[in-house]
């Protein structure tokens, strides 16, 4: 018979949010695997946990991954964990997921801390619709064209950045968005020095040239403003009812598949048919 592979999201700075759920199915999983077993360890330690560790991390994934679905389908429980936050989330177990389910293997996901969410609840940004981007590449090139594909984006967008990195991203996307797209820069979650920062990318960006940040960053910018649609008027009704008309359709249908297109009335658009014709 079949095991199964556990999602257990640790602890993103607070260890005080493990859940009694995830500890429980740590305690009860045949084995582990972590991205760093290192990490993982003190955690297990702080929970009082004996367990197995089998380490599985970008650079390994493809030897251990077949290993770890072969114990499984073997008939052995994995529970999987990142480092810190919900597993498979910009994240090398995404493709362990992507192996369990192509095998056959039931994948259950135990909610809890993840920074995406974590960071979009207290950003101030619309939180009603959203896409996560994750890292940015360290290329300045490639990093420039993941945020022109997003320069239209109306959707609040959420990035992850290490300290290093933060102010050359800052400023490509000040480059891209403008200067004066807002964003909130969550910093250190769940931790003692918290801190999330709501300003512009131009303020931002002054802000970070002064004081050198520290700490592992969430990002969440502002989306595109939507653009402003332009009114179709009596004269584009008219003109729009002449043209089906001469295709063949009828008066009647036409001014019902104008008002359609072009968002108006139908009896505006009936108004405006017969105004023309006389």
């Amino acid at each position: 018979m079949a095991g199964m592979l556990y999602l257990v999201p640790t602890p993103i700075g607070n260890l005080g949010d493990i859940s009694q759920r995830c500890r429980e199915t740590l305690e009860q999983a045949d084995f582990i695997a972590a991205e760093d077993t290192r990490v993982s360890l003190k955690l297990l330690n702080h929970l009082g946990i004996k367990k197995n560790l089998v380490s599985y991390f970008e650079h390994n994934k493809a030897a251990k991954g077949n290993m770890i679905v072969e114990r499984i389908l073997s008939g052995e429980t994995c529970a999987l964990v990142s480092d810190a936050g919900s597993p498979a989330i910009s994240d090398p177990g995404e493709e362990l997921v992507q192996q369990c389910a192509a095998a056959g293997i039931t994948v259950c996901a135990i909610p809890g801390p993840c920074a995406v969410i974590t960071a979009l609840s207290i950003s101030g940004q619309s939180t009603g619709r959203f896409c996560f981007e994750g890292f940015l590449s360290t290329a300045k090139k490639s990093r420039r064209e993941h945020l022109e594909s997003l320069k239209e984006e109306q959707r609040t967008m959420i990035f992850y950045e290490a300290p290093h990195k933060l102010l050359a991203t800052l400023q490509s996307m000040a480059e891209v968005f403008g200067s004066d797209r807002s964003i909130s820069l969550c910093r250190e979650l769940t931790k003692l020095h918290e801190e999330v920062v709501r300003t512009t990318l131009g303020q931002a960006i002054e802000k970070y040239t002064q004081t050198p940040p520290k700490g592992e960053f969430v990002l969440v910018v502002a989306g595109a403003a939507a653009p402003v649609k332009e009114t179709a008027t009596a004269s584009d009704a008219a003109q729009r009812v002449l043209e089906l008309t001469r295709s063949g359709i009828s008066k009647k249908d036409a001014i019902k598949q104008t008002a359609q297109e072009l968002n108006l009335p139908k009896n505006v658009v009936y108004d405006a048919a017969i105004h023309a014709e006389e």
